[in-house]
């Protein structure tokens, strides 16, 4: 181009806009800021604001203790660490997050998930908070969410359905004090239980069907009235409640010389010992080096950041009503609450559902909520760990059971049932593997079964096929769809050329895309009916695809039209006809 060519300075002038905004939006004071929400809400606060949000968090702080040592529990962990995993994740997500609402700790699913490694040794727990920290800190850096896209909701609900019955089943050895392994998956669990069923404790399974009762009967309490607000707040506390009553049941049965259920024991207090998480381990006297560590984490232990990012990602969404989610920023939270919580013996973190429709329903304000929450659970882990001894296993084993009755979702099969058949059962495959064979073997059949049925739907396209007439005539009319891809040219060619009638109107109003061979396959079917005597009208074809067909075969260029007076076109070339009805 001319230096002289007056279009030179604009087009310079475009790119160095361009280039500025870029900077700006990189490295702007306003960007900068996004990546630390508390800089935005921090200079705002008030303190109406800490009134809410103390309350909230000290309310989820009372449901986050019993939950926290039972998931701890569930992981094979010591109780403690539980407790941790709720502290440092939530001083950290206060810095960090961007959803008011969001509750960072441990939870039932990732507990699940880390059962097996950790049977080797605890140690795996911390490396895996760690790694999954950095996993999804990458993810988020290189704004790679968009991925998680292709984990369609049949995958995610049969995922979390298989989750809860595999965490309920795993529940029933200390709710009913059973001997015997809990079980790796829902049908091993059963299959453990049923054979140790024998072992089953009086009091214990007493104590908790009694605790699951409670529960559902507080869940379902109506307030009104003059104490409604603190009858509310005692409703949203019941975990916090359950564990107290039958803590003081059995410190008294105790000291009475009873001891009539399993107790959870000692659980030591204090802060944890701080370092960098475990880069080697040694399991059945065997050191185990940072590569050997890895190799047993393997494929299956990418299942572990991944679900950390839906659920914590589906949850802020959830409860973001019209609001936007930063799903960058969330993720980069989520990976820095992992990433620094390793270094204090915690296990892996995510947002919990149902803390965070606590904090949600108390109506928090600012992510200092999670602040005030940690804050009660590190009180709690230093000074009251005496309190936690005489806490019976089979209350938390009901906690968990009862929590797990929320995620079981088996009403979306009405739904999927009504749309697509086909997503049924990508949902029962999700559900059935992942029941049977592992949580993370469920996901990965659930994505490869979505993976194949969009492969299937891309080669069996639906040509929909409707019969009209050009005077006494006989039309076949074809719609075709969006898309047209190569594995689906010879199979859109023989049904055309199965159902072409003397005249064939190609009808391409709803095409979008085709590919090079499937135009080819048309244009073969085309030249063979016109041999034949028959006439092919190709009708709402885009420029670009009309042009496709020109250059494959030029002598296209006569079957092409455009508009609504279609009857005169056809007439061009066939018996003059008056009447075209469709």
């Amino acid at each position: 181009m001319d230096s002289d060519d007056p279009r030179t300075p604009l087009l310079g002038h475009e790119r160095q806009s361009r280039i500025s905004r870029v900077a700006r939006k990189l490295c702007g004071l306003e960007s900068w800021r996004r990546r630390l929400p508390i800089t935005i809400w921090l200079p705002k606060y008030s303190l109406h604001c800490l009134g809410r949000d103390a309350i909230a968090g000290i309310t989820v702080g009372l449901t986050s203790i019993p939950q926290g040592i039972a998931y701890a529990m569930v992981a094979g962990l010591p109780p403690q660490v539980g407790l941790y995993s709720s502290i440092f994740p939530g001083f950290v997500y206060a810095l960090f997050g961007s959803c008011k609402d969001v509750t960072v700790g441990p939870t039932a699913i990732l507990s699940a998930l880390l059962a097996k490694y950790v049977a080797l040794s605890p140690d795996f727990a911390y490396l895996a908070s760690f790694l999954s920290g950095c996993v999804i800190m990458l993810l988020g850096a290189l704004q790679l969410g968009f991925l998680l896209d292709f984990i369609s909701k049949p995958v995610i609900s049969g995922f979390t359905t298989a989750a809860a019955l595999q965490i309920s089943a795993s529940q029933l050895k200390s709710l009913f004090r059973v001997t015997g392994s809990s079980g790796n998956t829902f049908i091993q669990a059963l299959v453990n239980f049923f054979t140790n069923i024998k072992t089953v404790h009086l009091w214990d399974s007493v104590l908790g069907i009694a605790s699951i009762i409670f529960l559902l009967l507080l869940k379902r309490v109506k307030v009104h009235g003059f104490m409604s607000g603190a009858c509310e707040y005692m409703v949203r506390a019941r975990n916090a409640l359950l564990v107290f009553i039958t803590s003081l049941l059995a410190y008294f049965l105790y000291k009475g010389s009873i001891t009539p259920f399993a107790l959870t024991g000692k659980i030591e207090g204090g802060l944890p010992a701080f370092g960098p998480p475990p880069f080697s381990t040694v399991v059945n006297n065997q050191t185990l080096t940072f590569s050997d560590m890895l190799q047993t984490f393997g494929f299956e232990g990418l299942a572990m950041p991944l679900v950390a990012i839906l659920e914590s990602i589906a949850i802020a969404k959830a409860f973001a009503g019209s609001k936007a989610v930063d799903g960058t920023q969330e993720m980069l939270a989520l990976g820095a609450c992992n990433m620094v919580s390793s270094f204090a013996q915690s296990m892996p973190a995510t947002g919990s559902f149902t803390r965070t429709a606590l904090n949600h329903a108390c109506g928090v304000i600012t992510p200092a909520g999670a602040f005030f929450k940690a804050s009660l659970v590190l009180v709690s882990v230093t000074l009251l760990t005496e309190a936690f001894y005489f806490i019976p296993r089979a209350t938390l084993a009901a906690v968990i059971m009862v929590a797990m009755l929320s995620i079981i979702d088996f009403s979306i099969l009405t739904t999927l049932w009504r749309n697509n058949k086909s997503e049924v059962s990508v949902w029962a495959l999700t559900l059935c593997v992942g029941a049977g064979a592992g949580l993370e073997y469920g996901i990965a059949a659930g994505v490869g079964a979505d993976v194949l049925r969009t492969l299937a739907h891309a080669a069996r396209p639906h040509v929909h096929m409707q019969p009209c007439k050009v005077g006494a005539a006989v039309c076949s009319r074809a719609v075709l769809p969006a898309q047209l891809q190569y594995m689906s040219g010879r199979r859109t060619a023989r049904r055309l050329r199965a159902e072409a009638a003397q005249l064939l109107l190609l009808d391409a109003k709803h095409l979008r895309h085709i590919d090079h061979g499937v135009a080819e396959d048309i244009i073969t079917v085309i030249v063979e009916l016109e041999k034949e005597g028959r006439r092919v009208a190709m009708w709402n074809f885009e420029a670009k695809h009309q042009q496709l067909f020109e250059q494959i075969n030029s002598a296209m260029k006569g079957n092409f039209f455009n508009g609504i007076d279609i009857e005169q076109f056809i007439s061009e070339g066939a018996a003059r006809s008056t009447n075209v009805n469709f």
